[in-house]
């Protein structure tokens, strides 16, 4: 199997996770070769704006192995995010060396808000994208001839690739990779990195629970965390209520008022959205899932699963379900 190259573009202020995560995936991707010892699918190469070190946002020190000038033919980029990539200058300098070198390099990808160096070249004009969630709704601001989606880990569109916040690269170089390797060799990476080989639903890349704690200060904010961790108990009004030292009808109203949402369908998405991630699971079952996040029976777990996603709980375990790759890969 041919060596690929993949450069990853380099600047101060980069978000460290956004490089060096796509960067251990793609070097834990081994086949075996003819003498039956591990071969490396890839060469990975660090390319600096100049030959100087540069700092990520955390501090991290990171040496290029190259430059934007004397930077070698590559397969696939990635332009990872970070700060430093908003600052018009660097952004406009990576912009301008994608966009003269995009013609040969057969996929360009950006992790997170790589997505404005990208956007900037003009290449995805029209396209479908997505990015970060808190800069999404910038993003389309800013390149309005952008398609941005929000809510996927990541998306293809032609030979461009975008994704998420900060982990989704990891999600994206797997799909890279599967794309290339094939799935046993994506899989082995992902066991190598202890990570999903494929995460469930859409980006989804922060809880509800979660969203409302970071705005929080009453006591819906630990309610809703609480809730998370007993979706199999009983999470009635009258328990929910109970709870928070209110009674029923004042606290649905106030539930409501907070969330959006009334408790129940509030407890239903909980219940649906930790189901999607459980059925991906190995040696679960739809049954045991159903119980699991507190369904009464599978039938009515199955039916609220397709009122919600378009899709029965079964098919959307098999659209995911990777047990037959483990064996494989065995």
């Amino acid at each position: 199997m041919k060596l690929r190259r993949v450069g990853f573009i380099g600047f101060d202020g980069v978000m460290a996770l956004d490089l060096v995560g796509p960067i251990d995936a793609f070097t834990s991707a081994m086949i075996e070769g003819a003498d039956g010892a591990p071969r490396p699918c890839y060469e990975t190469v660090i390319i600096g704006l100049d030959q100087k070190c540069f700092a990520s946002e955390s501090g991290v020190v990171f040496k290029p192995h190259t430059t934007l000038r004397r930077a070698p033919a590559l397969d696939t980029l990635i332009i990872p995010g970070g700060p430093g990539l908003r600052n018009p200058k660097t952004q406009a300098i990576v912009a301008e060396w994608v966009k003269s070198r995009a013609a040969k390099i057969r996929r360009i990808a950006s992790v997170c808000t790589g997505l404005y160096g990208l956007a900037h070249t003009g290449l995805l004009d029209g396209r479908r994208v997505t990015t970060h969630w808190r800069y999404a709704r910038d993003v389309a601001e800013r390149f309005p001839k952008l398609q941005v989606d929000p809510n996927i880990l990541h998306c293809q569109d032609g030979p461009f690739y975008t994704s998420a916040g900060v982990t989704s690269g990891i999600d994206l170089s797997l799909a890279l990779i599967e794309e290339d390797c094939g799935p046993t060799v994506a899989l082995a990476v992902a066991r190598e990195l202890v990570v999903y080989l494929k995460r469930a639903g859409g980006q989804e890349q922060y809880s509800e629970p979660l969203k409302f704690q970071t705005r929080s200060k009453d006591r819906f904010g630990d309610l809703a965390a609480w809730m998370q961790g007993h979706l199999e108990g009983d999470l009635s009004v009258e328990t929910l209520a109970r709870r928070s030292r209110l009674c029923p009808r004042h606290f649905s109203r106030r539930f409501k008022g907070a969330f959006g949402a009334s408790p129940a369908r509030f407890v239903e998405d909980l219940r649906l959205g930790q189901a999607r991630e459980r059925l991906c699971l190995p040696d679960q079952t739809v049954e045991l899932v159903a119980r699991s996040v507190g369904f009464h029976s599978p039938d009515a777990f199955r039916r609220a699963f397709e009122r919600r996603f378009g899709i029965n709980p079964t098919a959307y375990r098999k659209r995911f379900d990777t047990r037959g790759l483990r064996r494989s890969a065995n």
